[in-house]
Formats: C-alpha cells, sequence, structure tokens
C-alpha cells in the first residue's frame, strides 16, 4: 500500500520562481560572526562561507510564524503529505565558485523526487529538492540537494 498518490508525484520537476539576492560585505561580515568563523576571507567579508546560502532565499519569516523551536513554520511549495513530522534526511552542496560582495545571485528551487519507503516504525516519504544559484548572468555558482524525510 502506497500513501503517495498520483498528485503528490506530479510535484516532481515544479519550479519555483527564481528568487534575486544581492549579497554586501556586511552580509558576509554578519553571517562570519554569527557563525564564529575564524578565517579573515570570511571575518573581513572578502568570501562568503559554503553554508552562508542557508536559508538565503527564504523568505524572512514573521515572529508569528515562528515555532517555539525558533524555526519558520512549514509554508514553502510541495505536496501536502499525509505523514506530519518532518526531518532532515541530508544535504549536498556543488560548488562551482565562491561567493563575493557585490554578487547579485539568483536561487532557483526545484523539487527533483518524492518516494516513499518503509521504515523499522513505519512509512517515510522522502521529498528531494534542488536549489540552483546562479549569478544573474548564469555563472554557475552552488548546487544544494536538500533532502526532508515525512514520517
Amino acid at each position: 500500500m502506497t500513501l503517495l498518490t498520483k498528485e503528490h508525484k506530479a510535484w516532481i520537476g515544479t519550479t519555483e520562481e527564481p528568487v534575486t539576492i544581492e549579497v554586501s560585505r556586511r552580509d558576509i561580515q554578519k553571517y562570519a560572526a554569527a557563525t564564529e568563523q575564524v578565517q579573515s576571507k570570511y571575518i573581513n567579508g572578502d568570501e562568503a562561507p559554503p553554508m552562508f546560502i542557508f536559508n538565503l532565499f527564504s523568505a524572512i519569516p514573521t515572529l508569528k510564524n515562528l515555532r517555539p523551536d525558533g524555526l519558520a513554520r512549514g509554508g514553502g511549495s510541495g505536496p501536502k503529505l499525509p505523514l506530519k513530522r518532518i526531518m532532515a534526511g541530508g544535504t549536498k552542496l556543488r560548488l562551482h565558485r565562491s561567493i563575493r560582495p557585490g554578487d547579485v545571485l539568483v536561487g532557483t528551487r526545484k523539487i527533483v523526487n518524492v518516494y516513499e519507503k518503509q521504515g523499522s516504525t513505519g512509512p517515510l516519504i522522502f521529498t528531494v529538492r534542488e536549489l540552483t544559484i546562479t549569478t544573474a548572468d548564469s555563472e554557475p555558482v552552488m548546487e544544494e540537494i536538500q533532502t526532508s524525510i515525512a514520517r
């Protein structure tokens, strides 16, 4: 018996509207301070650490839209799944070049797969999303593949 319907599977290949972000030296410096970076290239804001992109292309949540743990409530695109407890299933990054101050970045999210497996305690649904980041001139910067698991 499968929990995934044709409607769930129809989300595979859907792409969100691209989001454009201009990166400032101060953005990089604030991120470097918040994440306790020690390399001078990050502290000085000459280059962004790889995880600088984490949530960079996400909408800024209001306080009302935060869960008790401080994370934003789910509101992104994607299928409404029959299993509601969501866990991180892993992240892979492919870096093409560093992010530098003044870069205008374009991020595009796409659902690349939705599939089901049977776990030891019951069914699991995996959703795989790809974030492709380029410059405004379409130069590749990085790809991030993120997997979430519903149980």
